[in-house]
Formats: structure tokens, sequence, C-alpha cells
């Protein structure tokens, strides 16, 4: 590991001058609000993807407050296709934390904010660097990559030894003024000119004494994760629709995969569909048209997923709405939270029904 260098923050922040990114959505107004809802969606997800998203989710709840008034269906809703849903649910969870226990004023302290559900050491940072300008560290996956390249740190980040030595370099390259800057520059550098793969040495601003640059296989820095099989699951998902053309959809468990949001009915292996049906008040029915199975990836597991396709279209099914089922209008959109694989066959099945129509018309 090589000494570190004092002009390192200089440098950068030099860099973001001319090279950086400036108008983000979140940065237009970089209130602590803002902030936090951009880190968290920025967790695991490519900002390119995150702006449309944020830009909707800031338009319906434009403060701390309009979240934490909110109820958790439509905060789900709007975060639908993000995918890993935890981070929305522990949003609205410290939405609400923070109105009732800080009376609505966003918390302005590292140890106030990593009490708040879903901010870990790295955000709370953050939002402190990137909100308030204050001296506070961060690292995130482009920073790790940018300081375990400069300093040319063996061992994959995931391991605690190597993230306390990243934790240390991170804290100690911190300049003394302009953090606020120097925090968006390194994570701009990581996005762009450091990137996982191929990076753009001859662009780069600390090329000239990266431990990385100088070994000629920067790209081996840091160490990638160890590689793993990912063990496969399979479920039948129930597609049942009414008289009225509706779907029925299940709210899953507030915990676990898609806690809290609005799935079809599963058929777990070993269930019988007569009985589940049944079970589900569903007694007269036949078969629709099938829709094709397909792989939905998680990041610990794959999820083999085979729609049954169930008509009780003329049959009049005693299923109820309530809190724990729900009959969906595939026309209606209605502000649900809906899994991607969810979303993925309704819009078959309306397709599928769509056709069907025009067959008849014909």
């Amino acid at each position: 590991m090589t000494r570190t260098s004092p002009s390192l923050a200089a440098r950068l922040i030099a860099w973001h001058a001319e090279h950086g990114r400036h108008d983000l959505p979140w940065q237009t107004d970089a209130t602590p609000y803002r902030v936090w809802v951009s880190e968290i969606m920025l967790q695991q997800t490519q900002v390119a993807t995150v702006i449309d998203y944020f830009d909707r989710f800031m338009a319906r709840f434009p403060d701390v407050s309009a979240l934490a008034n909110a109820p958790l269906d439509e905060v789900l809703h709007l975060w639908s296709g993000l995918g890993y849903y935890a981070r929305a649910r522990n949003l609205h969870r410290a939405a609400r934390k923070i109105k009732e226990e800080f009376r609505g004023a966003f918390p302005d302290t590292i140890e106030d904010l990593t009490a708040l559900p879903g901010i870990g050491r790295s955000t709370a940072g953050a939002i402190m660097s990137l909100a308030y300008g204050a001296r506070a560290a961060i690292l995130d996956g482009n920073v790790k990559r940018v300081l375990a390249r400069y300093h040319a740190v063996d061992g994959w980040p995931g391991k605690s030894a190597v993230a306390k030595t990243l934790w240390a370099l991170a804290e100690s390259e911190l300049p003394a003024t302009d953090c606020r800057i120097y925090t968006q520059a390194l994570m701009d550098l990581g996005a762009g000119i450091c990137g996982s793969k191929r990076p753009q040495c001859p662009a780069c601003p600390l090329r000239v004494d990266c431990a990385g640059h100088r070994s000629g296989h920067p790209e081996d820095y840091p160490s990638a994760r160890p590689k793993r099989v990912l063990p496969e699951r399979t479920t039948k998902f129930l597609v049942i629709q009414n008289e009225s053309g509706e779907v029925l959809l299940e709210r899953r468990p507030p915990q676990g995969i898609w806690g809290g949001l609005w799935c079809f009915p599963e058929l777990a292996c070993g269930d019988i569909e007569a009985e589940k049906l049944t079970a589900l008040s569903v007694e007269r029915y036949e078969p629709g048209a099938p829709l094709p199975g397909f792989t939905h990836t998680f990041t610990h597991f794959k999820l083999a997923i085979e729609p049954v396709v169930i008509s009780a279209r003329g049959f009049r099914s005693e299923v109820r709405a309530n809190d724990q089922f729900s009959w969906y209008d595939i026309n209606a959109a209605t502000a649900i939270g809906l899994p991607r694989p969810v979303q993925k066959l309704l819009q078959a099945l309306d397709r599928q029904n769509r056709d069907r129509q025009i067959e008849l018309l014909q």
C-alpha cells in the first residue's frame, strides 16, 4: 500500500470542475431528504435507471412528511421495477421515524442517521457530505474501486479486513474543506473513468501516482467477488381471472422476497392446484390460455416461474378484496406495488386478452 497522497483530494476537486457531473436531479436542490432518497435508490442500481424513478418519487413525495404520511402501497408502487424492495420499506419506516422522533426535522449527525432503518455508515456519510457539506467519508462501490486501485489494496472489499483498510483510507483522504465537491468527484471518477472494466487511465487525474496503474493491471484491484453458482428454485403462479377480467393478487408477507408487494398466489411444491383454488374460494373455473414461463434472477438465487392461467370468467368468485387479496384491473393501473415478474405477466396477459378480442371481432 502506498503512502497517502495529500494532493489526491485537490486533484479530484479540480478535475470535477471540468469533467464531473453537475446536473443530476438530486444535485440541483441537494436537501438532506433528496440526497437520502437518491442514495438509497442508487444502491445496486445505475444512475441512468434511477433518474426517472427519482423524479416521479419527488413529484409525489416532495419532502419527508409527504413520504411519512403516504400509504406503503403507494410507496411500493412508485418503487416497482427498481428491485430490492426492502429499500423502499426502510425509506417509509425511516420517514415515519423522522416524523415521530425528530418532529419532521431531518437528522444532521452520523449517529442519528445510522439509527434510521436502511441507513448505513456510507449512506450517512453521503448525506452529511453532499447535503450538509460536512467532513464525512463514504465507501460505496465506486469509491471502493478508486481507493483500492490507487493504493493497490488486495482482496475482495466484501471481506471485513479489506473493508476496514478501505474505510481507513477513505477517512485519511478527506480534505479539510470542499468535502461536498470531493465526495461527488470521487463517485464520478469511479462511475466514469475508473470503471470496473477497462479503466480509462489516460484520462484519470490520479494516474501519476496510482499504484494500480503502475502495476500495469489496474483492473486487478479490487479483487472480484468469489464466483458462486446460484441455486435455482421453482414456483407456480396462479393467474386467476374473474368474470370481469380482473386478476387475483395476494399481498406478500412484510418480510422476505417482495415483502409487502402484491403477487399472484403461489402454488408451492407439493400443493394440489384444485385444493389451492378451493382454499382461495375459486370453486368453478377452467384452464385459461397458457402463458410462457421464465426465470427471474435475484442476488442469491434464480427463481423459475411457471404461470398457471385459470379462467373463472362466467363464474362468480367468492374471493373478496381486503388487506390480503385484491382483484386487480389491468387497465385501471391501480397504484400498488408489483414485482417486475408480476408486471411482466400482467402485460403478457393484457396482450393475450386484446388478441382474443381482435379474433372475436374478425
